[in-house]
C-alpha cells in the first residue's frame, strides 16, 4: 500500500514537472505570501509617509465634513476674499444652502454692498470654490429694541403722546 502511495505521488509530481517531495515556489519569494510584503521597494506604496494636506483631506471626505470645512474657509479667509476695505465694514454671518449672510456696519456700507454683490460672488468663488456661495443676502445693523425688561406691555407705551 505504501508503495502505491509513492508512486501516485510520483505521478503526480511528473504532471506538475517537479521533482516528489518538493512544491512549487510561490512566486513573490521564500514562501511568503506575496500581498504581505515586509519591505516597500523603490516604487510608491500606500504605506510610504503621507503629506499632511492629503491625510487630512481624505479624513474630511470620508467624515462627511466637505460642507463645514469650505463654510469655515470662507468665514477664516473673509479679509483675504473681498478685501480689506470691505472686511473692515462688513463680516459674514450664516452660509446655509449657497446663501451668505453679511451684517454690515452701517446702512451706507449695506447698500454699497448691494451693489457690489456681482464682484464679491465671483472673488469668493475664485477664493473657495464655484457654487460655496451661490447668493448674499445684505444685512444692516441691528437697531436698539424698545423692548425692555420681563414685564413688557404691548403697544408704543409712553411715546404715543408726541404726536
Amino acid at each position: 500500500m505504501a508503495h502505491a502511495a509513492l508512486e501516485a505521488a510520483k505521478a503526480k509530481a511528473k504532471e506538475r514537472g517537479t521533482s516528489p517531495g518538493y512544491r512549487r515556489r510561490a512566486v513573490g519569494g521564500g514562501g511568503q505570501n506575496p500581498r504581505r510584503r515586509r519591505w516597500s521597494g523603490p516604487g510608491a506604496d500606500p504605506r510610504d509617509p503621507q503629506p499632511l494636506g492629503r491625510l487630512v483631506s481624505r479624513l474630511v471626505s470620508d467624515r462627511g465634513w466637505n460642507e463645514s470645512v469650505t463654510t469655515a474657509r470662507v468665514f477664516a479667509q473673509w479679509a483675504r476674499l473681498v478685501g480689506e476695505d470691505v472686511a473692515e465694514h462688513a463680516q459674514p454671518v450664516v452660509l446655509k444652502d449657497g446663501e451668505l449672510t453679511v451684517r454690515a456696519s452701517s446702512t451706507a456700507w449695506a447698500t454699497q454692498l448691494r451693489l457690489l454683490q456681482g464682484k464679491l460672488l465671483h472673488k469668493i468663488a475664485a477664493g473657495v470654490g464655484n457654487g460655496v456661495v451661490k447668493r448674499m443676502r445684505i444685512q444692516g445693523p441691528t437697531a436698539p429694541s424698545w423692548r425692555k425688561g420681563p414685564r413688557h406691555v404691548p403697544g408704543r407705551g409712553p411715546r404715543d403722546t408726541y404726536g
